[in-house]
C-alpha cells in the first residue's frame, strides 16, 4: 500500500496500479475495504475493479477440477457483495464469471465426447466387416418356419409339399432366440448394416476383450497420462476463461460508445431534451447525436448529492477536489456540451415539472436495473419520470448490459442508500438539527411503468424485454449464489 499523503484518496486507478505488486488475499481485502468507505462507487469503477480482481484470482489459482474454481469464484463474490450490497453490479459481474466457466466446461466436455466418438468409429466399422466376413461359404437357406435350416438338395425334395405338412425335417429345432438375437448374424447371413444390427450381433473376435486397450496404438492410460491430461485440459481451460474475463473489461471499456451509436436514430432535430446529473453515458449520447442534430438539452442539477459534478460537466471546467467516486465521470469528458453546438440550459430540481410540458424526451441514466425493468437512478429521477409521465413524456433510459440485474428485492427500500444530512441542513445549526430527522437519499427507485424505453449497448429494448436479456446473460443457478438458503 502507498504511504498515506496530504490529499492522497485510494480509487480505482490506485487499486489497478496495486493489483501488481500485491498479494491475491491483500488485494481483496483492500477491494473490500475500498467499498466498505465507498472509495471505490458507482457502477462502472465497480464492475472494472471486480472484474479485474477475479482476473487475477482465475490467474493465480492453482485448481485440477472445475468445481473448486467456480467455490472460489463464488467465495470471493460472496465477500464482495457483503462489504457493499447496494453495488449491484459487483454481483453480476460475478455471475457472468461463474456462468462463463459454466460454459467453458461444458464445451469441453463436449468435444471429449465428439473426440471419443470419432476414435470409436474406425473399431466399430472393423467389428462390422469381421461379422460380414464369417460368411465363406454360401449361406444355407433358412426358413423361420419350419424352425430349421435347409439347404438346396432338402429343397429341391420337399417342392411340392405343404410348407406345415412335409415331411419332418432332420435337423433338431434351435433353441429359442432371444428377442434381440438376429437370425441373419446366427445363421452366417449377411446382413444389411442398420443401428440393430450393429446393437444385436454377436461379439466379433476382432473386439476388444476387456480391461484391455480400445486401440493397439495407443498406450494403456495409467496415472501418469491421466494427470498430464487434465492438467493440460484445465490449462487450456483457464486460458478460455482468461480470455472471457478480458472480454468482458473490454466491454466495459467500450459500453458508452456502443450506447452513443444509437443516439441519431432516438433524438432529432429541434427536440428538447431533459436529463440530470452528470452520467458518461448520457454525455457521450448526446454528443453523438449533435453530429447531425441540433437541439436542447436542460440539465437538473441533482442538488445536493450531485450538483457540483453537474455544473463542471455543463461549463467544462473540472474540479480536482471533487470526491465523487468515478475516476470516469467528469475528468474524461470530451468537451462540454455548448462547445459541440449544443444549447445547454442549467435549472434546478424544483422547476422540472414547471418546463416538462416544452420537453420532447427525457434521458435518464441509471445506476442499477433490477429484473422487473425498474431502475435505480440518482436522487432526483423518479420525480422526472412521474412528470414526464403526466405530461406523456417519453422517459429513455440509457445503460450498459452489465448494470442489469437478476435479483428482483421484496423491498425496494433496502436498494436506496442515504447520504450525508449535512449537505442539507448544517450542523452548525444545533436548535434546528435536534429537531428535525433529516433524509437525504442519494438514490431514487424508478418502476418500469413509468420508463418506456431502454437503450443498451446491444439495442433499443421495452422493459418487459429485459427479462430475455437476463436469461441470456446469466444462469439460474448462479442468481442466488451469495445466498444458498434461496437457491431453488
Amino acid at each position: 500500500m502507498p504511504s498515506l499523503q496530504a490529499g492522497y484518496a485510494p480509487n480505482l486507478g490506485v487499486f489497478l496500479k496495486s493489483l501488481k505488486s500485491q498479494q491475491l488475499e491483500s488485494s481483496i481485502e483492500n477491494l473490500i475495504s475500498l467499498l466498505k468507505r465507498r472509495q471505490i462507487r458507482n457502477s462502472r469503477p465497480c464492475a472494472m475493479a471486480t472484474a479485474h480482481l477475479l482476473l487475477r484470482v482465475v490467474a493465480k489459482f492453482r485448481w485440477t477440477d472445475i468445481g473448486k474454481l467456480l467455490q472460489r469464484i463464488q467465495e470471493v463474490g460472496q465477500r464482495l457483495i457483503e462489504a457493499q450490497p447496494r453495488e449491484m453490479v459487483v454481483g453480476n459481474i460475478v455471475r457472468r464469471v461463474l456462468g462463463m466457466i459454466r460454459d467453458e466446461a461444458k464445451e469441453e466436455r463436449n468435444e471429449d465426447v465428439s473426440d471419443s466418438a470419432s476414435n470409436s468409429s474406425p473399431q466399430r466399422q472393423q467389428s462390422d466387416t469381421a461379422i460380414v466376413k464369417t460368411a465363406g461359404a454360401p449361406p444355407p437357406i433358412f426358413s423361420p418356419l419350419r424352425f430349421g435350416s435347409t439347404d438346396a438338395s432338402e429343397l429341391s425334395e420337399t417342392n411340392g409339399d405343404d410348407v406345415f405338412g412335409g415331411r419332418p425335417q432332420s435337423g433338431h429345432r434351435p433353441p429359442l432366440l432371444a428377442s434381440h438375437t438376429s437370425y441373419a448374424v446366427l445363421n452366417g447371413v449377411p446382413v444389411q448394416q442398420s443401428m440393430f444390427n450393429l446393437l444385436s450381433a454377436t461379439p466379433s473376435p476382432s473386439a476388444t476383450p476387456p480391461g484391455t486397450s480400445s486401440s493397439p496404438g495407443k498406450m494403456p492410460l495409467n496415472a501418469a497420462s491421466l494427470a498430464q491430461k487434465i492438467a493440460t485440459t484445465s490449462k487450456d481451460l483457464k486460458a478460455e476463461v482468461i480470455s472471457g474475463i478480458e472480454e468482458i473489461i473490454d466491454e466495459l471499456d467500450q459500453v458508452d460508445d456502443q450506447i452513443a451509436a444509437y443516439a441519431q436514430e432516438h433524438i432529432h432535430s429541434n427536440e428538447v431534451i431533459l436529463t440530470h446529473s452528470s452520467s458518461l453515458s448520457v454525455q457521450k449520447f448526446l454528443l453523438k447525436a449533435s453530429e447531425k442534430r441540433k437541439f436542447t438539452v436542460i440539465v437538473a442539477e441533482s442538488y445536493p448529492n450531485d450538483h457540483e459534478a453537474t455544473h463542471a460537466s455543463v461549463t467544462g471546467k473540472v474540479n480536482s477536489n471533487l470526491d465523487g467516486g468515478d475516476d470516469l465521470s467528469t475528468d474524461m469528458f470530451l468537451k462540454p456540451l455548448s462547445s459541440a453546438g449544443i444549447t445547454v440550459i442549467l435549472m434546478t430540481d424544483a422547476s422540472i415539472f414547471a418546463i416538462m410540458s416544452r420537453v420532447n424526451k427525457v434521458i435518464l441514466a441509471t445506476h442499477a436495473v433490477i429484473a422487473n425493468g425498474g431502475l435505480i437512478a440518482a436522487a432526483g429521477a423518479r420525480i422526472i419520470a412521474k412528470a414526464a409521465k403526466v405530461h406523456r413524456t417519453p422517459v429513455i433510459v440509457v445503460s450498459g448490459v452489465y448494470k442489469l440485474s437478476p435479483e428482483y428485492p421484496f423491498e425496494f427500500e433496502s436498494l436506496i442508500e442515504y447520504g450525508d444530512p449535512g449537505s442539507i441542513v448544517g450542523y452548525h445549526d444545533g436548535s434546528l438539527v435536534d429537531n428535525l430527522e433529516v433524509d437525504n437519499p442519494v438514490y431514487d427507485y424508478v418502476p418500469p411503468d413509468l420508463v418506456d424505453l431502454y437503450i443498451t449497448n446491444l439495442g433499443a429494448h421495452a422493459p418487459s424485454y429485459l427479462y430475455r436479456i437476463v436469461a441470456d446473460h446469466y444462469k439460474t443457478e448462479d442468481i442466488n449464489f451469495h445466498n444458498p438458503e434461496l437457491q431453488f
